[in-house]
């Protein structure tokens, strides 16, 4: 079975969705799938990244048994138009757009989001919703089997502030970071991230330890009493392993999603990035109180079956 899988990265648009989208095309291929990208050579791609990976990438639409859409640029119009291309089309959105596909996965919770694709996606469509059908790599998996109880008490501290970071989270957390000292600092970056040499340098200079485009971050967050980290996708990861986080909002799209998260106790809201400062990260930093905040985490995230997702698309497929 052939599946593509249409996603971007760039300085602009981020590493998220094509990171979702690796380790989708991993899971496709372990059931035997033939899995192709097609990204377009933005600044900031992750064409190299996915090739060393083992994944070929094409720039026009091909056949296959399967597309897999994750891009916000793209509306049902496109979808339409690559119908005649595949048997399947499934699309990854947390924006409640109108779709035409036959699987809609949408891994975030809103207040209504059992609901809120209801007529906006077409009848026969299966709606994949919620965190049970979070996208997530092994170790995470594997993380979440082996707990850490965590004493409230902030040792280590983990900062990622997504691949790319265009707002420079990391920057003003570094600056933060000056008035206090903590056993263990992990700072960690993408390959877009244009500061990530700058970054590097004051690591080396007040002993953080700095990591980039790596591939064992759930390691780190088990070994983290506290992450400081953005909303979207790297948010539910944190609380899939029990760990306490605040969450900064770096795109629009994370907004709902991040409220309701701090409605439901599972993150510290810090709201929309324009208005986080050094000063914000400083007053966070003062008053780490981390309470039942990991243990809620896990019970929101907590699922059946890990990537359940991919086992309802391969009963669709049959």
């Amino acid at each position: 079975m052939k599946v593509i899988i249409r996603a971007d990265a760039s300085i602009e648009i981020g590493s998220g969705h094509v990171m979702r989208c690796l380790t989708i095309a991993k899971k496709f291929r372990e059931a035997g799938c033939l899995v192709t990208f097609w990204m377009e050579p933005l600044p900031g791609n992750l064409i190299d990244v996915v090739a060393q990976e083992g994944f070929n990438n094409v720039i026009q639409a091909g056949y296959a048994d399967i597309y897999i859409i994750d891009h916000y640029a793209l509306d049902k119009e496109w979808e339409q138009t690559i119908r005649e291309y595949s048997q399947k089309i499934i699309v990854i959105d947390d924006l409640a757009r109108s779709h035409v596909c036959d699987v809609l996965l949408d891994q975030n919770i809103v207040p209504n989001y059992a609901t809120r694709y209801d007529g906006l996606v077409p009848e026969h469509c299966k709606k994949l919703l919620g965190p049970q059908y979070l996208i997530l790599r092994d170790e995470f998996i594997r993380a979440r089997q082996q707990p850490r109880k965590r004493a409230g008490i902030v040792n280590r501290l983990l900062v990622f502030m997504g691949g790319s970071d265009p707002t420079n989270e990391t920057m003003k957390v570094l600056q933060a970071l000056e008035h206090f000292r903590f056993e263990h600092v992990d700072i960690v970056v993408g390959n877009g991230n244009l500061l990530k040499e700058q970054i590097k340098a004051i690591c080396n200079q007040y002993g953080y330890y700095f990591h980039c485009q790596i591939d064992y971050l759930a390691t780190l967050m088990q070994r983290a009493d506290f992450a400081i980290g953005t909303g979207g996708g790297t948010m539910w990861e944190r609380c899939y392993v029990g760990l306490p986080s605040s969450a900064t909002v770096v795109a629009d799209n994370q907004r709902e999603t991040t409220e309701y998260a701090e409605e439901l106790s599972v993150v510290y809201n810090l709201g929309w990035h324009e208005q986080v400062t050094t000063n914000t990260y400083k007053d966070l930093l003062s008053n780490l109180i981390v309470n039942e905040m990991g243990a809620k985490g896990l019970a929101l995230t907590a699922n059946k079956q890990p990537n359940a997702w991919l086992h309802e698309i391969m009963e669709l497929m049959k």
